[in-house]
């Protein structure tokens, strides 16, 4: 059985590695966009971004004062969990006091700061049931400046990919630089009103330059990266060639009489963690 105890634990060091180092591929994504840029504040703003990524990485702090709020995908398989609620929400109280992180959850109404950054249904946890001997943790902690500019368009079928890429270059240039550009677009295709803005979420944790292998998808995907880029909103909003690192897009089946496209939205510090667990009573 995986214990309670490893699930907290795994949850606060997947919170401190997120949030305090990122992925290699959207490091690397950086450095490839500062030898491509020419406009002179473009270069400052990137390298400023390098340099605050190794300084948190290098004491080990937090990247961006807004740790987001606890997002938590779950993939659980064949294995025994002890207390699988309790593990996560005293991992992310832990993670909340001991890295630190921003208490950001406040009552919607009232903005009272709940504490520890847990609240009604915070942490946000995504169960996803596989057939797998191991469980599944992934942290995507995601501010609200990146959040707040995430859309959602309930379109007609016959606008098609027309239809599509128009509202997704329409929300990009609508955020600006409100989400802290450099930017990775998750695009979402399909389902219902909710189920395609968690598609769009999801869609974010593959890694940059790794293409949807469904190659209309994959073009799509291109297509809306290099006329994003040719918007010239650029690295914090004050122009370059780089306004996102990559775009992301998934779909899945949905009404004949819907076309439902959610885009979720990410800043440069495009933070997220991955850890297995395997049963030790299963591996034997």
């Amino acid at each position: 059985m995986i214990s309670e105890d490893l699930i907290e634990d795994t949850i606060y060091q997947l919170y401190k590695k997120a949030v305090t180092k990122l992925p290699e591929n959207v490091t690397i994504s950086l450095e490839d966009a500062l030898k491509i840029e020419n406009d002179e504040v473009a270069c400052l703003n990137i390298e400023a971004i390098l340099k605050n990524i190794k300084l948190a990485e290098d004491k080990s702090i937090p990247m961006c004062q807004d740790t987001g709020l606890p997002i938590i995908f779950v993939k659980l398989g064949n294995v025994e969990v002890e207390n699988l609620h309790d593990g996560i929400i005293k991992g992310v109280k832990k993670a909340t006091r001991e890295i630190p992180l921003r208490p950001n959850v406040v009552d919607p109404i009232t903005r009272k700061n709940t504490g520890d950054n847990i609240g009604i249904n915070i942490p946000i946890v995504d169960i996803e049931l596989t057939d797998e001997n191991y469980i599944e943790f992934t942290i995507l902690p995601k501010g609200a400046g990146s959040e707040n500019n995430n859309a959602l368009k309930m379109a007609l079928p016959s606008e098609g990919i027309k239809g599509i890429k128009d509202f997704v270059l329409e929300t990009v240039i609508k955020a600006g630089g409100k989400p802290c550009p450099p930017i990775v677009v998750g695009v979402g295709i399909g389902g219902n009103s909710d189920l395609v803005m968690k598609i769009a979420k999801k869609a974010l944790l593959r890694k940059i330059g790794e293409r949807n292998p469904d190659p209309t998808i994959s073009k799509l995907e291109l297509d809306l990266l290099n006329e994003i880029n040719e918007t010239g909103i650029g690295p914090m909003g004050l122009g370059g060639k780089t306004t996102a690192l990559d775009v992301k897009i998934d779909k899945i089946d949905t009404h004949t009489a819907s076309l439902p496209i959610g885009i979720c939205i990410q800043c440069w510090a495009h933070r997220y963690a991955s850890a297995t667990l395997e049963d030790p009573e299963r591996s034997n």
